[in-house]
């Protein structure tokens, strides 16, 4: 079989994490670093990532997730928090950014400032944070295929209270408000569900080729 897809069906959602293991700094920068590079709407990136090890912070927020060890016991957590509103901001900054990285004067791009801002800045505060939301899932499932593919397991969580997670990490002065938690570390060998056969429909059940 083809290797990624043998990492693929060897990840599964952890739930026991063995807390004696850490991800060394060198594969947590790949993960990071790939991560950064996942593609977002427009290039925007609507999002901030928390990269949480302090075992305080981890502490305080275990009860406010369901009491689920994952929390406390994954080497890391990967903290995902959209922008849930946003102003022309999202678009001059991004665009202030292409013109350093590319060297293009800001008057050659006000073409594609004014596209992007006509299709975003009439959103409602509802569509805003729905938007920005979905952006983040695109950061995490690039996130966890390349943990696959470095061997590190993982568990994506959204049991958790949003609001909470919002007071400890202090995102409500940041305008940002936590979408998606990943947990990544090495799994336990009590946990048999590292065991169980994957279930997933047939190709044929899930495609359809037009």
């Amino acid at each position: 079989m083809n290797k990624i897809l043998d990492k693929l069906n060897w990840r599964y959602a952890t739930k026991k994490f063995d807390s004696s293991k850490k991800v060394s700094n060198s594969d947590l920068n790949t993960l990071l670093e790939a991560t950064r590079l996942s593609a977002s709407s427009y290039g925007l990136q609507p999002y901030h990532i928390f990269v949480v090890e302090q075992k305080n912070i981890r502490e305080r927020l275990k009860p406010v997730s369901w009491e689920q060890s994952q929390i406390t016991d994954a080497s890391h957590l990967i903290i995902f928090a959209n922008k849930p509103d946003f102003g022309e901001e999202l678009v001059d900054n991004y665009l202030n950014n292409v013109s350093a990285v590319r060297s293009v004067p800001q008057e050659d791009l006000k073409g594609y400032s004014d596209f992007m801002k006509s299709n975003l800045m009439g959103l409602s505060h509802a569509q805003k944070d729905a938007w920005t939301a979905k952006q983040v899932y695109l950061a995490l499932g690039n996130a966890m295929t390349i943990a696959a593919e470095l061997k590190i397991d993982t568990c994506p969580m959204e049991g958790f209270e949003v609001d909470k997670y919002d007071e400890i990490l202090g995102l409500a002065d940041k305008n940002l408000k936590t979408s998606v938690v990943l947990a990544i570390g090495y799994r336990s060998g009590e946990d048999d569900t590292q065991h169980y056969p994957k279930v997933r429909y047939a190709q044929e059940k899930l495609f359809t080729h037009l």
